[in-house]
């Protein structure tokens, strides 16, 4: 009988391992991939996320990998400068955002798991059914050869990701759907006058974006309009960045490339019983902002607590989860919130839009109002 079971091998799942194993807890981590994703969506880690990590025993690891990003630079019509957005006063130990593809991330915390409770990370089983047990809940497991077996477990946690299989077992809805939003992304050299800074360009034909990475690349990111451009070369992606910022981009030296789509979901429930959800098994935001790692482990880490108690035999009052559940919730809406908000203004505009969206951003960069979009974008008010 362990105290915790965590569905989902993932970034959010293991950092809930790492949690539940300094706390001393009797645990599983399953992931049905055999090895992580290779590819890498998610690159930015929020300064409440970086406290998280430090806690961990991570922190310097995570700080050697990554890139610092101190401050975005916002670029207009003809790549004229509109203002700045420095985070230096975000976080007084973690001014700014760290920049680490999440492929690297998720070898940091598997090793870290790995270092704290070896074997809780249990590969290539899938989970077929979820029994309520009363004192317990029971998962039915398939292992890699097709063999079945059962592993009891007085709490799970579903980190499955938004095609959750436990969410549906549940009977849980995932209200929700696509925006008509489209993106077309690709990691190459950094061959810009950049730095370490980030750099988002608001053009009539829709926003371009990009962020240094680690090992001297840049991601570039930008809105295709309507068109999920799947079969795009990468030659497509360097002469749209050329056209609106009138950059040159090595379409011969692109590492990455993927056209992808946006959604947004939040479930009704993120506590039911024994079951908890949390990250993209219980809500899905926008990537454009970077939010949606970043609150899958806000959620870990404020359940850890709860279940820690629980194991320990302390009796956890309903008011205490629904509590998290709802706190959690709220700071899934407002990430949505914010993240409809990015993609509203990175939308391709007209000629008289475009001079409108340049004056009203210009005005939100001076400097009474641009430490409060500091705040929302590194995620302080969650």
């Amino acid at each position: 009988m362990l105290d915790v079971a965590v569905v989902g091998g993932g970034p959010v799942g293991t950092y809930l391992g790492c949690l539940l194993a300094q706390a001393g807890l009797s645990f599983a981590v399953l992931e049905r991939r055999t090895q992580p994703l290779q590819h890498s969506r998610a690159i930015g880690i929020h300064p409440r996320a970086l406290h998280g990590f430090s806690r961990l025993g991570l922190g310097d690891a995570v700080q050697a990998a990554g890139v610092t990003i101190r401050r975005g630079l916002l670029l207009g019509e003809g790549s004229r400068v509109l203002g700045e957005l420095s985070f230096r006063a975000a976080d007084p130990r973690f001014p700014y955002i760290l920049s680490l593809p999440q492929v690297q991330t998720e070898q940091l915390l598997n090793g870290r798991l790995d270092a704290l409770a070896p074997g809780a990370l249990r590969r290539s089983v899938t989970v077929r059914q979820l029994k309520d047990c009363g004192s317990h809940l029971t998962l039915t497991l398939e292992t890699a050869s097709g063999q079945l077996e059962q592993l009891s477990a007085r709490q799970v946690v579903a980190a499955d990701g938004w095609r959750s299989a436990l969410r549906e077992a549940a009977d849980l809805d995932f209200p929700g759907g696509l925006y008509a939003d489209r993106y077309l992304m690709g990691d190459f050299p950094d061959t810009t006058p950049f730095g370490q800074d980030a750099v988002i360009s608001l053009t009539q034909g829709g926003v371009t974006e990009c962020f240094p990475l680690p090992g001297g690349l840049r991601r570039w990111v930008v809105h295709t309009g309507c068109d999920l451009l799947t079969d795009a070369e990468p030659a497509a992606l360097t002469d749209i960045i050329r056209e609106r910022t009138g950059l040159p981009v090595p379409a011969s030296e692109c590492r990455m490339l993927s056209a992808f789509t946006v959604r947004r979901h939040l479930a009704p429930r993120m506590h039911l019983g024994r079951l908890s959800l949390i990250g993209d098994a219980a809500h899905v935001v926008s990537p454009i902002g970077g939010q949606g790692m970043n609150l899958g482990w806000l959620d870990a880490e404020t359940l850890a607590p709860l279940l820690t108690r629980a194991a320990r035999g302390e009796q956890v009052a309903p008011a205490e989860w629904r509590r998290w559940e709802q706190t959690r919730r709220r700071s899934a809406w407002m990430a949505a919130r914010q993240a409809e908000a990015n993609m509203s203004a990175g939308r391709p505009v007209t000629a008289a839009q475009q001079q409108a969206r340049e004056a009203l951003l210009t005005g939100l960069l001076g400097p009474r109002t641009a430490p409060l979009l500091a705040s929302a974008f590194t995620m302080r008010w969650l």
